[in-house]
């Protein structure tokens, strides 16, 4: 249901964004990081919880970067002592990315013994050459030893990031990748094609005509991924993303009402994919309040002193129309297996996904990307291949068609 105008807001994101060098494919706001920045950062981010907490009773956490595993003990004793402090701390899901090479056993026993209780650890893949083809920092053995170091930590629920269809990357190995990473045994996995994005050192290489896309390749390396996760026992509840189902390990997880997901999906995503509300601290970070989307600037040194003077580091604001918001909402929430119940849609934005979106339902079920019946519409699994190019008709620029 669409958040009131008084109700505090349930999730917080908060992006960390030091690396200890940028990936080749990635596009997300990072730096490299030192000493100096990284504790400004730090105090910079202690006062913007200050500033949003009084409208924060956080039911999920997604702490992401950048890589937020890279603070050291002191920087997250000072984050989580501030949390405690404000009354941000006991949320029913909280996770912290981590990367293989910065994971210790100090550190995942500080984070588990404030309240963490999910891990997203960055592996993207298990061959050598792809991790330094992606300019990785970590080795095949740092994710297996770090998987172990957050079992040993108390961890019950970790979820692996993988990669396919990277430049050089065979059917064969990718099939590889994910016989072992499954056999690891994590609640959730999750796992993304190579996109290529501009700025990137990929995308730099793709135009240098250094290497070629293969749509083919990539198809079937999805259809792979949906059918090895499967036969494991791994349930696919959006385009990327499978989880276990209830298990004796799931205590709890009723509490974050996932109708139409299993036990161990990320809750923090579906209120995304669903059109909640989210609090995003943090350099480059966005927020969506009540109808008002707002993101931070994209530049270390510019938060930390927008915040050292008692003031959030908005750098844009923008609140769409009603109906414009709805459309927005349609498509994220297509990207989710169980896709939209009618009812739910409404309940969320206002409008009848039957009435405003009829055309682009019927248009997609005859191609054979979507399916509807009396009380929902959903991709199929084609459709779920190609689940950005169905949400773009969903979209709406105005008030009008």
């Amino acid at each position: 249901m669409a958040e009131s105008s008084t109700e505090p807001i349930g999730s917080l994101y908060v992006h960390v964004p030091f690396c200890a060098q940028k990936c080749s494919y990635c596009a997300f706001f990072s730096e490299p990081s030192s000493g100096d920045l990284v504790n400004r950062y730090v105090k910079a981010l202690i006062r913007e919880m200050e500033l949003v907490a009084g409208d924060l009773r956080p039911r999920t956490v997604f702490f992401g970067g950048g890589t937020p595993s890279l603070l050291n003990l002191s920087q997250w004793e000072k984050i989580l002592r501030a949390m405690d402090r404000l009354g941000l701390l006991g949320a029913p899901e909280w996770t912290v990315e981590c990367n293989p090479a910065t994971v210790s056993l100090d550190k995942a026993k500080l984070l588990r013994a404030h309240g963490v209780n999910r891990i997203s650890m960055g592996v993207q893949s298990l061959n050598e050459e792809l991790l330094d083809r992606l300019g990785r920092v970590h080795t095949r053995q740092m994710a297996f030893k770090s998987f172990d170091i957050l079992r040993q930590a108390g961890f019950e629920n970790l979820n692996l990031d993988l990669m396919f269809a990277i430049p050089g990357q065979s059917l064969e190995t990718w099939r590889d990748t994910l016989v072992e990473a499954i056999a690891m045994g994590s609640e959730h996995l999750s796992s993304y094609e190579v996109i290529y994005e501009e700025d990137t050192a990929l995308y730099g290489q793709l135009k240098a005509g250094e290497f070629d896309v293969d749509e083919d390749l990539a198809c079937a390396m999805y259809d792979e991924l949906v059918e090895c996760a499967s036969t494991a026992g791994l349930r696919q509840y959006e385009v990327a993303n499978f989880a276990r189902p209830v298990s004796d390990g799931a205590q709890g997880r009723a509490l974050l009402n996932r109708i139409d997901a299993p036990a161990y999906a990320c809750a923090h995503n579906i209120n995304y994919w669903r059109g909640g509300a989210f609090y995003g601290l943090g350099p480059s970070a966005t927020s969506y309040v009540r109808g008002r989307r707002s993101k931070n600037w994209a530049n270390t040194q510019l938060y930390c002193e927008q915040l050292e003077r008692g003031r959030r580091a908005v750098e844009s604001t923008e609140e769409l129309p009603p109906l414009a918001r709805a459309g927005e909402t349609a498509a994220f929430g297509l990207r989710m297996v169980a896709g939209w119940p009618f009812d739910r849609f409404r309940q969320v934005t206002g409008y009848d996904l039957r009435l405003g979106w009829a055309d682009e339902m019927s248009q997609l079920a005859k191609q054979g990307w979507g399916k509807m019946n009396s009380e929902n519409f959903q991709l199929t699994s084609t459709g779920l291949r190609f689940a950005d190019a169905a949400a773009q008709l969903f979209l709406r620029s105005s008030e009008t068609k």
